[in-house]
């Protein structure tokens, strides 16, 4: 275990690296932008390395790793690796194979994490077509803990399970493993507190994709590490918008994956494990879209008395009305 890096327990006794690197990639950028980018974060220090089925990069991930065992940077041992299984091989007699076709892709014995993808199962029809199917989660995760009683998966979980999802198969009769985490989307302005709160009560880890914010539309949607608020706690702390944001999910116990394909932002973004902000940024940044919903786009004017531990108070201009609000954080 490396010492310069946050680790968290999971469920099972095994330890996952608080920090992550995600290798989802935009389906016009070169499968090789991948290998590249996971060897570069390799060697700046990162262990985790999260990737799926559905990206279709698993072979330039295992070819990266295993460039960098070969190197002497890192045995397998250190390296944290998670795939997911995706939803048209949710019958149990697929799973088992699926991860074994995604091993074949690493050139790997086993994953560290093996993670259902999504709650819903698709099929292919007779017509080629992808369509919804019928099939019991909990048989699905009866088969996943097959994979981990065969040595295959060394932990098992979930993501993008909602409470009531995750309640199912915690609630499963013969339940012989519980999830280890729930892998969610998970930023400043969709911070997942309930469900957070909820894994933490079960003692499920909860990991956080789109950690830097997530543009569907982006006509509509706004960009996170444009945001004022988050730009003025930057510059306070002489940090990027991305550090502020990465560094408030791990305080709050949430395992962080950051996703870039740029050398200058893969090494930037771990400089995160380095040092902890205090408790005013963190009340802060939880505040950011209640903020939004209440004012609307907003400029940060001053911020008032950020040693107060319960509760922070800041002073922010509506841009459409050009008045002063005080807005207190509990």
């Amino acid at each position: 275990m490396n010492s310069r890096l946050q680790y968290v327990e999971l469920n099972d006794g095994r330890f996952i690296p608080g920090l992550g690197f995600g290798t989802y990639k935009p389906p016009e950028v070169p499968n090789s932008k991948t290998t590249e980018a996971t060897k570069i974060a390799i060697e700046a220090g990162y262990r985790h390395i999260d990737c799926a089925y559905a990206y279709q990069v698993e072979e330039e991930v295992g070819l990266a790793v295993r460039s960098k065992i070969a190197d002497g940077t890192v045995k397998r041992e250190d390296i944290f690796c998670t795939s997911k299984l995706w939803c048209t091989f949710h019958r149990p007699e697929l799973v088992q194979s699926s991860l074994e076709r995604s091993l074949k892709k690493f050139h790997f014995d086993y994953v560290d994490l093996y993670l259902i993808h999504y709650p819903f199962s698709m099929k292919v029809n007779e017509n080629g077509k992808t369509i919804y199917d019928h099939v019991d989660l909990c048989a699905v995760w009866e088969a996943m803990e097959k994979c981990k009683d065969a040595g295959l998966a060394k932990s098992i979980g979930v993501s993008n399970f909602n409470r009531r999802q995750l309640e199912m198969i915690l609630n499963k009769p013969g339940l012989k493993y519980k999830p280890v985490c729930n892998q969610v989307e998970c930023h400043v302005y969709h911070n997942q507190r309930k469900l957070l709160d909820f894994c933490k009560s079960k003692n499920i880890v909860l990991v956080a994709y789109g950690a830097l914010g997530t543009q569907r539309d982006k006509q509509c949607s706004p960009v996170l590490l444009d945001d004022p608020v988050l730009g003025a706690l930057a510059k306070k702390h002489k940090r990027s918008p991305a550090l502020i944001a990465l560094r408030y999910q791990l305080q709050r116990g949430v395992v962080v994956l950051a996703q870039s394909l740029k050398e200058n932002e893969i090494k930037e973004n771990i400089q995160v494990e380095r040092r902890a902000v205090g408790m005013w940024v963190l009340y802060m940044c939880a505040s950011l879209k209640l903020v939004r919903i209440l004012l609307g786009p907003v400029n940060i004017s001053s911020i008032i008395n950020p040693n107060i531990y319960c509760f922070d108070i800041y002073n922010v201009v509506n841009v459409k009305t050009n008045k002063m609000h005080n807005y207190c954080i509990q």
